[in-house]
């Protein structure tokens, strides 16, 4: 068999690999999932922050517990005010989404260009995750078969 041949079957074999990953890294931390979805907030608007978490509710109670969707929630630009945990009303409903396995993300490069603008970086809610990029972490979980609704 040539180098050549060899080289191409070890880049093959790699995707092949790589693509089951995904597809298992998808379904690894909740392997009983009938769907995923992410759902983004990127506005200042305390009605829409209601409904994204109205429907990440909505969707634990039609598949009858957090074990059967997967859940995740990715704030940017003005949405990431979602997650301030100084007077948010919607706190203690983040927590205990968080509490049934919602994973929320905020988009660190808006965080970095509040603290800039500021002189302040904000608290946000305990549990909430960082991603540098919220629109390029959002477009990597649609390619990795997660359904993207946007209230």
């Amino acid at each position: 068999m040539s180098v050549k041949r060899m080289g191409l079957q070890k880049i093959f074999l790699g995707f092949v690999l790589f693509a089951i990953s995904q597809s298992f890294f998808a379904s690894e931390l909740k392997p009983f999932a009938e769907k995923h979805v992410i759902l983004q907030v990127s506005d200042a608007d305390p009605e829409k922050y209601t409904a994204v978490l109205d429907i990440a509710n909505n969707l634990i109670k039609h598949y009858k517990g957090p074990d059967f969707i997967d859940i995740e929630i990715i704030a940017f630009g003005k949405g990431v005010e979602m997650y301030y945990s100084l007077a948010n009303l919607n706190q203690v409903r983040v927590s205990s989404l968080i509490d049934n396995g919602v994973k929320f993300y905020v988009c660190l490069n808006t965080i970095d260009s509040i603290q800039r603008k500021t002189g302040v970086r904000p608290d946000l809610i305990e549990g909430v995750v960082g991603v540098q990029t919220g629109v390029a972490f959002m477009l990597e979980e649609i390619t990795n078969g997660y359904t993207h609704i946007h209230p």
